[in-house]
């Protein structure tokens, strides 16, 4: 009986071990094809992915998007971002001081140390800018560049030699598109009753528009006694934006200009201005050692027209990213909750 019973024990155990085996070994080339399967899936799909991106690159070579046409875009693509990722709080900007105006409204939209006096390098031009047009000086005049307008504070160079003749009318596009600091001194100097009474007429300007934390020592903005706030210059933008020359100067991508003779390009020191995705009005950048880079523009961002100060930022694409982070929060909504502090 004993030994029935063991035998029958054996049998069933050789059986189980029998089935089991085999299971183990069906099992085994499963997971493998699976793995190897999603390797080739995966690898399939690169091509394709590869080949859109292409595709895009062409298209937009090939096509002049409209500027609404990408906003219309833009918005669809923004309806997924939640917005918990532009809360005030998340709202990381790297400028030392920065401001957002709601032109509209008169709302503050968003507010980092907007009252800290700080020096603003060529934000001046815009100042200077309006001062020559405020003169009604002939813009046809022909002016020309001297040693006076040779940059001894800072040594900058400049693409503008000493002789160099040029009307007023170029003379203020350089300075605004391409910041050319002999261009805004010479038209500084070659203001009725001289580059003291320019200067006056600066601080005068700045008065009347309510600037009240600001001053202008020169016309270029390279000294670093030409302060203001970032409030202060969002008032000095907004009045700016009221000139149609400063609107058309300060916004040209490029230029082609004739100086002695010679062909030369100009570029924008805005970087923005030649974007598809923003509609700006007025801009203008700056950089001297204690002012940082700044950047200040009236744009239109999520259809609301406003002006934004950036001031003080450290790296050399930080303005510009700061700009590019404040256009995504307006447009995902996230702005239209109240005063938001950075």
């Amino acid at each position: 009986m004993n030994k029935k019973l063991g035998m029958a024990l054996l049998f069933g155990a050789w059986l189980g071990l029998g089935f089991s085996v085999p299971a183990a070994a069906k099992s085994e080339p499963a997971v493998h094809h699976k793995v190897k399967a999603g390797k080739k899936a995966k690898s399939a799909k690169a091509p394709r992915a590869a080949k859109s991106v292409k595709a895009g690159k062409q298209a937009k070579r090939a096509q002049v998007v409209p500027a609404r046409a990408h906003k219309s875009v833009a918005k669809k693509g923004m309806r997924k971002v939640s917005f918990e990722q532009f809360e005030p709080g998340r709202l990381a900007l790297h400028s030392a001081s920065a401001f957002v105006l709601d032109q509209g409204s008169g709302e503050t939209l968003v507010d980092k140390g907007s009252q800290a006096v700080l020096p603003i390098a060529s934000i001046s031009k815009l100042m200077t800018a309006m001062v020559v047009l405020d003169a009604k000086q002939d813009m046809q005049e022909v002016i020309s560049i001297g040693d006076a307008d040779v940059d001894g504070l800072k040594g900058t160079r400049s693409r503008l030699p000493v002789g160099t003749t040029m009307t007023r009318e170029t003379a203020m596009l350089l300075a605004l598109m391409s910041s050319e600091n002999r261009a805004a001194h010479a038209l500084g100097r070659q203001y009725p009753g001289g580059l003291a009474v320019f200067v006056e007429a600066m601080n005068r300007k700045a008065k009347a528009l309510g600037m009240t934390s600001s001053n202008f020592e020169e016309p270029t903005g390279l000294s670093s006694n030409n302060v203001s706030t970032a409030r202060d210059l969002a008032r000095m933008v907004t009045a700016a934006a009221q000139y149609p020359e400063i609107r058309t100067m300060s916004t040209t991508p490029q230029a082609m200009v004739s100086l002695n003779g010679h062909i030369r390009e100009f570029n924008n020191t805005n970087a923005l201005v030649k974007s598809d995705h923003w509609e700006i009005a007025v801009s203008k950048t700056g950089f001297i050692s204690e002012a940082g880079r700044c950047l200040v523009m009236q744009a239109k961002v999520a259809e609301r027209p406003v002006v934004i100060v950036l001031l003080d930022s450290v790296g050399k694409m930080t303005r510009v990213g700061d700009a590019n982070r404040i256009k995504r929060w307006m447009e995902s909504a996230g702005a239209g909750t109240g005063n938001r502090s950075a």
